[in-house]
């Protein structure tokens, strides 16, 4: 190469997708570059405000869910159309619930990860244009002045949104379709507070959802089918109050708005997670209804996923690079479309009308109640802890290690090799040939397997 490398990863977009995938690649040893094209600042203002299961398992390999579940309200309990009922607390995890905070709140504990790190922040910085051979890739930006200037990294990473430059740099198409126009959006305080810690229902031509903040605020989204506006029209409080009377059967008096917007939302996919040296994560890969909450979520596991697929590969420990590097492709597209059907399943039913689809959603939420097995099902997906890759790629469990709990010693961001007390085995099989292990034992002396648990927290 004629020139020297700026960094190792360039990632594109400061959302929770990008600071995760930096921070762990810093925590890997190497130089990350984050790029974004808002100037410094997280904004208290956002649409996403759940955490599921697997997203706090994640967070907690790396040391954060404690403190991000201080900042929220832990639901227990999903209720859906006056009918359906879904019991959290059956979930295997550490976590069996759903947290709502708000988005900023995470974007603050792994902006902070990820300075500590050492991670390399270029606010007001802006993606023009980029370009790949078979060593490297060569970013076209514009700094805060407005000067041209370019970055060379081994890889970069578009996760800056669904209207992703890299994305359109790279000619791929967002194939789909606006499932929902003009969905209103509040920050509120309630005069009345609900019954339910998660307030939801459609009655055909309305929906509302109401969940709380913990801080005697509340997310309320509402949609009306006779008022589907442009984004741009103004949106006052007296309409979100009308929409989730007409859905909910009150408003809860609800009043001092810090926040109104007006969004629509599409079901898209772009059909290559990687091209090159350069892949796709989070909204720029995938956008869907924001039913169900998974948004975000699926977001900060596409970044889970790459990271320590990236570090292994900068670090030379895959013996296969490109069949490492295809595996984020293999495993995290099929998720991203079962996201994509299970979000629009639940907001099709939310906006179902007539006798025929009403009495097809009632069937659905008393399936649902009364089988064991399809409720866990649904709460698996919802919350991302039934998410496989495959027969012999499954998520471990937060198992108890004589070292202490599993997600406590992934923290290391490397591998971990769980064998039974006394025996220094080989290590399994893989993809990759880690630099090094964390090496833990059973503490039921009885257990004689060996299990090598991936830094994501699957196992091969």
């Amino acid at each position: 190469m004629n020139h020297p490398l700026d960094t190792d990863v360039l990632v594109a977009g400061s959302g929770p997708t990008g600071m995760l995938l930096a921070g762990d690649l810093a925590t890997a040893g190497l130089r990350a570059t984050v790029i974004e094209r808002r100037p410094h600042g997280i904004s208290n203002m956002t649409r996403a405000f759940g955490v599921h299961a697997r997203t706090l398992e994640q967070l907690d390999a790396r040391g954060l869910a404690d403190e991000l579940i201080a900042t929220g309200t832990p639901i227990t309990e999903l209720k859906l159309f006056r009918r359906l009922s879904l019991d959290l607390t059956r979930l295997r995890s550490r976590f069996p619930y759903l947290l709502i905070t708000p988005q900023y709140q995470v974007e603050r504990l792994l902006e902070r990860r990820a300075l500590s790190t050492g991670v390399d922040f270029r606010y007001g910085t802006e993606l023009r244009g980029l370009s790949q051979d078979t060593d490297h890739v060569t970013a076209e930006v514009t700094g805060p002045d407005g000067t041209p200037t370019t970055i060379r990294a081994r890889y970069l990473v578009g996760a800056d949104g669904v209207r992703s430059t890299v994305r359109t740099a790279l000619g791929l198409p967002f194939p789909g379709e606006s499932v929902i126009r003009s969905i209103v959006l509040a920050d509120v305080r309630l005069a009345e507070k609900p019954e339910g810690m998660l307030t939801v229902n459609g009655v055909g031509d309305a929906f509302a959802f109401i969940a709380p903040f913990g801080d005697g605020w509340y997310r309320v989204m509402g949609w009306d089918r006779d008022r589907e506006v442009p984004d741009s029209e103004p949106l006052d409080l007296d309409e979100v109050r009308a929409i989730t009377r007409r859905a909910l059967g009150t408003d809860f008096g609800m009043h001092d708005a810090r926040w109104l917007s007006r969004f629509h939302s599409d079901e898209r996919q772009a059909p290559a997670y990687r091209t090159g040296r350069v892949f796709l994560a989070g909204d720029a890969a995938h956008v869907h209804s924001p039913a169900g909450g998974q948004g975000m979520n699926t977001g900060l596991q596409d970044a889970a996923n790459l990271s320590w697929k990236l570090a292994a590969v900068l670090r030379g420990e895959a013996p296969d690079p490109e069949a490492l590097l295809d595996s984020y492709q293999s495993e995290r597209h099929p998720v991203g479309a079962s996201v994509l059907r299970s979000s629009g399943a639940i907001i099709r039913l939310a906006m179902a009308r007539g006798p025929v689809r009403l009495a097809l959603r009632a069937l659905a939420a008393h399936l649902l109640n009364r089988v064991p097995a399809a409720s866990a099902k649904a709460m698996g997906m919802i919350s991302g802890i039934g998410i496989s890759y495959g027969r012999d790629t499954r998520r471990v469990p937060d198992l108890k290690l004589r070292e202490g709990r599993l997600y406590e010693l992934l923290r290391e961001g490397e591998f971990v090799l769980i064998a039974p007390e006394g025996t220094t085995p080989q290590l399994p099989a893989s993809p990759t040939t880690p630099a090094r292990v964390v090496r833990a034992t059973w503490t039921d002396p009885a257990r004689r397997t060996t299990l090598l648990v991936r830094p994501d927290g699957y196992t091969f």
